[in-house]
């Protein structure tokens, strides 16, 4: 097929389902892939969590726990990329939840308007944790290389800074953007690689066996077990085994991105759910070839001085790092300081390609969004820069909220931790309502061509069921005692936010929100294509 006749076929798609080409489509198959595998980035996810990992359930929920998630997860990827196929536009879940609910009263507008706003908060947070997870990253590389102080205020100065880069990037257009992904695919694979290398081949001390790794569990929250109910996962409480599940689980979030980049893709009704299914499987594969290295090149032996002068293990080394980044001591303790520094880099690498993805998708979520007139100043947010042809004040409202969202930082350690659950939480509510729908719809849902036939119902099921499992695990303590400074703010977020959402739609918003909002006829959206010179 030429380029002319495959261009006319898919913004005749688009038009189908009401709207305009507004944005341009400069996305292949790999380019739609490459944008949620790097959002997934488990260089990103993993890493930045690694800490929390190593406190929360230690070596055998990271490892053993990362394939169940990682089941589970894919189950709900591949839920999402049956309706994916269906309805490929940027506005994704939301649009997807007013196709599918019941069409009697207003629930296809109340559906669409609450699960487009769990899909934006947690696209903010998602966000808001990549990019301070690489802050911290960034903080720690500038404090080995030139001696950058490690502190809440440093690293929130830095954190700003990635988030202005990640801004200018995405206002530059599409096309860079699609490039830059596409090379972050191989350098997440590259790195993954050199980290292997470096933890299991080069390491210069005695590593740790796989035995080892795999049932070896550490518990440094405070809960016991009389807190944990009594019910015990090798050795510590299971609810804290079930609490350390928060870095597998946010680290595979934002594979919608797929969903939301559709009408900047050709072929998008097959291109996004393949991006959809192929960036979590392939996370996970490399996801725990990652964590597993991670966790055998820790050396088990006294071989490092600690904080208090005493001999420590590599395990302790690691989480007493004056840089307050456990991974980067790891690096360093197994192939010394210019070694590890190195790898650093690479890391560091990753997750700014990752949380320039994540602005890429939450701007096309917020244009989406507004185009339906769902957000407060919709016209302003839904605005295309012409030359550009992207929705650049997206692109800042979703930077400027991922800021606010980690300003919290400054006086909370434990801070980074809830944006995490926010995302998860956020991110995957909006994921399972329209599966759910569709599961609701039955015989009345019109698959496109890509379709999970009879496993559809199975795998719905099962994926919602793992769905309202971790709403309610990751709403709750992660440390005890409780108090400001340990204190899981994720329930007040949605309180917050989802609760003003609310208030705004039963006072107001049903009286004029209708879902997706059909853009005119088809020579209103040709005329409106004209304006952008799209034709």
């Amino acid at each position: 097929m030429d380029a002319p006749s495959r261009e006319s076929r898919d913004r005749d798609q688009l038009h189908r389902l009401g709207y305009a080409q507004e944005l341009r489509r400069g996305m292949r198959t790999f380019s739609n892939f490459a944008v949620s595998f790097t959002i997934i980035s488990i260089l990103s996810g993993c890493l930045t969590l690694f800490l929390f990992a190593m406190n929360t359930g230690g070596p055998a929920v990271m490892t053993l726990g990362w394939l169940v998630v990682g089941f589970f997860v894919t189950l709900v990827a591949l839920g999402m990329a049956e309706v994916a196929s269906s309805y490929p536009t940027a506005g994704g879940l939301y649009y997807w939840a007013a196709k599918l609910a019941p069409e009697s009263g207003r629930d296809p507008a109340k559906w669409s308007w609450f699960v487009g706003w769990f899909n934006l908060v947690g696209q903010v947070a998602v966000t808001a944790g990549i990019d301070f997870g690489l802050a911290t990253f960034a903080t720690a590389l500038l404090n080995l290389t030139i001696g950058y102080p490690v502190t809440p205020t440093s690293t929130i100065a830095v954190y700003a800074v990635v988030l202005i880069l990640h801004g200018l990037l995405n206002t530059f257009g599409i096309r860079l953007v699609a490039l830059l992904n596409d090379v972050s695919v191989w350098w997440h694979v590259a790195g993954v690689a050199v980290i292997v290398i470096v933890c299991v081949f080069l390491n210069q001390n005695t590593r740790t066996d796989l035995g080892t790794v795999f049932s070896t569990t550490v518990n440094n929250t405070g809960f016991t077990t009389d807190q944990g109910l009594g019910l015990v996962f090798l050795g510590i409480p299971l609810y804290v085994a079930l609490i350390g599940l928060l870095n597998a689980q946010y680290t595979l979030t934002g594979y919608d991105a797929s969903a939301h980049m559709s009408e900047e893709t050709h072929n998008p009704e097959i291109s996004a759910p393949r991006g959809i299914v192929f960036s979590v499987v392939v996370s996970v594969i490399f996801g725990f070839i990652l964590l597993v290295a991670m966790n055998v090149g820790i050396t088990p032996e006294k071989i490092f001085t600690g904080t208090d002068g005493t001999m420590v293990d590599g395990y302790t080394h690691a989480l007493q790092s004056p840089t307050g980044v456990p991974p980067a001591q790891i690096w360093i303790d197994a192939v010394g300081q210019s070694g590890g520094i190195f790898v650093l880099f690479l890391v560091v690498g990753a997750q700014f390609f990752c949380g320039m993805s994540s602005v890429t998708a939450n701007s096309r979520m917020i244009y989406a969004f507004s185009r339906d007139g769902a957000i407060p100043g919709s016209a302003f947010w839904h605005r295309i820069n012409k030359r550009t042809r992207t929705p650049t004040n997206s692109i800042w409202l979703a930077a400027v909220g991922a800021f606010i969202l980690g300003l919290p930082y400054l006086y909370s350690p434990v801070a980074y931790f809830a944006i995490t659950s926010i995302a998860v939480i956020g991110l995957y509510v909006a994921y399972i309502a329209p599966v759910f729908l569709r599961l609701r719809a039955g015989d009345k849902f019109e698959a496109g061509p890509w379709t999970l036939g009879r496993w559809s119902r199975p795998i719905g099921i099962v994926a919602t069921i793992w769905v309202v499992i971790i709403f309610v695990l990751f709403m709750l303590p992660q440390a005890f005692p409780v108090t400001i400074s340990t204190f899981n703010y994720t329930p007040v977020v949605f309180l917050v936010v989802l609760g003003g959402a609310a208030i705004w739609y039963y006072t107001s918003a049903k009286h004029w929100f209708k879902g997706p909002k059909v853009q005119g006829t088809p020579e209103e959206l040709a005329a409106i294509e004209r304006e952008l010179e799209v034709i």
